[in-house]
C-alpha cells in the first residue's frame, strides 16, 4: 500500500504539472492564432508573432502545436476567431488590475472576469480606469551567473533597452516592445544566455500593500485571474514589503 500510495501522489503531482502545461500550451496558441491573423505567417516580418513564437518554444511547446496555431490564425484551420480586449480594475487596498484578454466569446468571459474580482473582494471597473498606469515594454530576462553585469549594461544599453537591473537571480532588461527583437539578437550574438523575452505592461507606479490580510487576497486575484483560461496575462501595481511577505509563508 505505500508503495501504491508513493506512485499515486507522484502521478497527482505530474497530472497537475500536465494539466497546467496543457493551459499555458493554450494561452500561448491563442496568442499565436491572434498574431498570425493580423500580421501574418512570417514571424521575420511579424513580430508580434516572433514574440509569440519565442514565448512558446520557452516552455517546450511543441513545434507541431505552434504550426497549427498559425495556420489557424491564417484561416486554413477553424477557431481562429478570437477577439482581444483588456479588462481593468481594482484589487483590495486601491490595487490596479489589467487583464489582456483572448477570448471566443465575451458574452461568457465578462462575467466571469467580474465575478473573479468580486470574489477576492475587488470591482472590475470601466475602459481606461487603470490603463494608464501602465506601460508597454520588452522584457528580457537573463540568469545572472551567466552574465557579466557590465558586458550585459554595453551590449543592452547599445542596442537600444532602456535599462538593465538586478531582479533576484535574473537580470531584467526593459525596452521598448518595438525594439525587443533586436535587443535580443544584440545579446546572443554577443554569447549572452537570454532565458525569456516578452511584451509586458510595467506600472508607473506602485502601491504597498502592507496588511497581511489584504495582501493575501491581491495575490488570490492574481493568481484567479491569471488560471482563468481567456487570461493571456496579468499585470498588478502592488508592492508586499518583506514584512507581510514573511507573515504569508
Amino acid at each position: 500500500m505505500a508503495g501504491h500510495s508513493h506512485w499515486a501522489n507522484i502521478s497527482r503531482k505530474k497530472s497537475l504539472i500536465d494539466a497546467k502545461r496543457g493551459k499555458l500550451w493554450s494561452k500561448l496558441a491563442k496568442a499565436i492564432i491572434v498574431a498570425a491573423k493580423h500580421g501574418g505567417a512570417d514571424p521575420d516580418a511579424n513580430l508580434r508573432l516572433r514574440y509569440a513564437i519565442d514565448a512558446a518554444k520557452a516552455v517546450s511547446m511543441p513545434k507541431d502545436n505552434i504550426q497549427r496555431a498559425i495556420k489557424t490564425g491564417i484561416g486554413e484551420f477553424k477557431g481562429g476567431d478570437l477577439e482581444e480586449s483588456l479588462y481593468e480594475g481594482y484589487g483590495m487596498g486601491g490595487v490596479a488590475v489589467l487583464c489582456e484578454i483572448l477570448t471566443d466569446n465575451k458574452n461568457r468571459t465578462a462575467p466571469e472576469i467580474r465575478k473573479i474580482f468580486e470574489l477576492a473582494g475587488g470591482k472590475l471597473g470601466g475602459t481606461g480606469c487603470v490603463a494608464y498606469l501602465f506601460e508597454r515594454k520588452g522584457l528580457v530576462r537573463l540568469p545572472q551567473a551567466a552574465c557579466d553585469e557590465d558586458k550585459l549594461m554595453g551590449v543592452a544599453i547599445e542596442a537600444g533597452a532602456d535599462d538593465v537591473k538586478l531582479a533576484g537571480d535574473r537580470w531584467e532588461v526593459t525596452c521598448e516592445p518595438s525594439t525587443m527583437a533586436v535587443v535580443v539578437d544584440a545579446l546572443n550574438k554577443a554569447g549572452l544566455t537570454v532565458e525569456t523575452n516578452e511584451i509586458v505592461r510595467i506600472p508607473t507606479n506602485t502601491v504597498d500593500v502592507e496588511d497581511v490580510d489584504t495582501a493575501r487576497r491581491v495575490l488570490d486575484l492574481v493568481e484567479r485571474l491569471d488560471d482563468h483560461d481567456d487570461v493571456q496575462s496579468v499585470s498588478a501595481n502592488f508592492n508586499i514589503p518583506d514584512e507581510a511577505m514573511a507573515q504569508l509563508g
